[in-house]
């Protein structure tokens, strides 16, 4: 039995932990999920700039993903509507209205050169062995930007849970360039599907917020739906409406959805009931407005972590300021290198050196003559001479010999001199470059106006907003009690969420709520809207 328990234990924390890292819950670093970052680097590793079947990038990043392709298709098609960091062509559904992508096989994507921006770097990134051996996946990609605020997260893991919300990217990218400054900044929520929202309890991505639609009541005699509060589509609205009015609780005569790439959903009203008279229902028993919790749970330092959306901001304003700084040296470094085999090369050639090797025999007494060619012009030469630097002279072919353009030579020389004083003040003044940088992101994206707005409004009571249409009856014969009676004498008009005193003629008193049909006593003393 020990034995037992001990097995299932290490099991479950195995599937937990994996469950956790490996599947749910998004990364710190690049705000992506496993699946979606395998997604990424297939599509990198396919791009040719052209459009791909998602069937073969599908199929591609099985070589990552050891789930099967239903699970990679649907990642893939969440993550293209995200409109980020994957180019789209042919029916990848419908946000607005919840309708399914086409086949894998009929719709195309390719990676956008955003994403190369923001997450491609091989050379900073870190690479694991794929899941069965053959291939490398990266761990995560060098984001530049909080991918996790911009693009948003949900997953469900053993015993914990995410729910990270969509943020517009000139905002993220503001809050980010605002932390370098040392100044103070506020980042709300922003929806693809545009609505209202009240952030008051927003806790900085701990709290919860309220998302409304937006209600054109214009026309007194009916209700236009223009956006869709997060996380709803017009079906999902509609089936709302229509089952808070089987239940009488709003009165509605119609509804029409003419939602094509706009919401529009039209609620007609019947005769003598009028816009305000159904507005506050609306809010209170259809999906017109949610309550929506927020958990921003990622994996941070190889573990789940809560976080806030300023810790977020400060994170990635650092990880900013040392991803460009790797870069800029990464660069740096080549650059030096092209220049000492330019500088190496136009000596070789110009001077000559090429003469003293024709007399030399074995490969150690070239490598020595070429290397003593050098010593007289050591002043222009920034590094030691190596053998792998003669090597690489002695491959030029003669016809480039002889066709060899000095000042050409020069001018390259002179522009990657001038490159490096550039890093140069880079690297002396980072935090202006990152802002730099991000001023760049921020002009890309100038037409990503912010979506949703931001108002203060209290969540609609249902009590408050329930109609008192129900006529509460009681029938003296059988004793029972409920608006549902046919039978018996009315007492007053109630509302489902009423709660009403009821005396007996024993003394004997309760307090319930409103019933469809309850049996309460033949001799009821007394019934009173408590």
């Amino acid at each position: 039995m020990a034995y037992v328990r001990t097995l299932f234990n290490t099991n479950f924390l195995e599937y937990a932990s994996y469950v956790i890292k490996d599947r749910a819950i998004p990364h710190i670093d690049d705000g992506l999920k496993p699946v979606q970052r395998r997604i990424l680097h297939s599509l990198m590793e396919m791009d040719d700039g052209k459009f791909h079947k998602v069937a073969n990038v599908v199929g591609h990043c099985m070589k990552y993903h050891p789930h099967g392709d239903q699970s990679i298709y649907s990642a893939l098609v969440v993550l293209a509507n995200k409109d980020l960091f994957i180019e789209k062509q042919g029916n990848f559904g419908n946000l607005y209205t919840g309708d399914e992508p086409s086949a894998a096989r009929y719709i195309e994507c390719r990676i956008a050169p955003f994403a190369r921006r923001i997450l491609h770097n091989p050379e900073l990134t870190e690479y694991v062995d794929s899941y069965d051996g053959r291939n490398s996946e990266p761990v995560t990609f060098p984001a530049k930007i909080p991918v996790l605020l911009v693009q948003g997260a949900e997953g469900i893991a053993v015993g914990m849970s995410t729910k990270i919300l969509p943020h517009n990217v000139i905002e993220v990218v503001e809050a980010v360039k605002a932390r370098l400054r040392g100044r103070r900044y506020e980042l709300y929520p922003d929806f693809p599907t545009g609505g209202l929202v009240d952030v008051s309890e927003y806790e900085d991505g701990m709290g919860k917020i309220l998302v409304r639609a937006r209600l054109d009541t214009k026309d007194t005699k009916r209700i236009i739906v223009r956006d869709l509060p997060y996380g709803s589509t017009t079906d999902s609205l509609i089936a709302s409406i229509e089952a808070a009015t089987r239940k009488g609780k709003v009165k509605v005569a119609e509804i029409n959805d003419y939602t094509t790439d706009e919401v529009e959903i039209e609620i007609k009203l019947p005769r003598n009931v009028y816009a305000h008279d159904v507005l506050d229902a609306l809010y209170a028993f259809t999906d017109c407005e949610q309550s929506i919790s927020v958990n921003l749970l990622v994996i941070r330092d190889n573990r789940p972590v809560l976080m806030t959306v300023s810790d977020v901001i400060a994170y990635h304003a650092e990880r900013l300021v040392a991803i460009l700084k790797k870069e800029l040296e990464i660069e740096r470094g080549h650059l030096r290198d092209r220049l000492h085999a330019r500088t190496l090369e136009r000596i070789f050639i110009e001077e000559r050196l090429y003469k003293e090797i024709e007399e030399q025999t074995t490969q150690e007494a070239i490598t020595a003559v070429v290397i003593d060619g050098f010593r007289p012009f050591a002043a222009q030469i920034k590094r030691e001479v190596t053998a792998e630097d003669v090597e690489r002279l002695l491959r030029i072919p003669i016809r480039r010999i002889s066709r060899y353009d000095i000042d050409k030579v020069k001018n390259e020389m002179a522009e990657i001199e001038a490159r490096l004083k550039v890093i140069t003040h880079h690297l002396k003044n980072l935090t202006d470059y990152a802002i730099g940088f991000l001023d760049e992101i921020a002009e890309e994206h100038i037409g990503a106006v912010r979506k949703t707005e931001l108002i203060s409004f209290e969540k609609t009571d249902a009590r408050e907003a329930a109609q008192r249409n129900l006529e509460l009856r009681y029938d003296g014969g059988t004793g029972y009690l409920g608006y549902e009676l046919k039978s018996g004498s009315k007492l007053f008009d109630v509302s489902s969420y009423d709660r009403v005193l009821v005396i007996r003629t024993s003394g004997v008193y309760s307090v319930i709520d409103a019933p469809q049909k309850l049996f309460v006593d033949k001799g009821l003393h007394a019934c009173i809207l408590a």
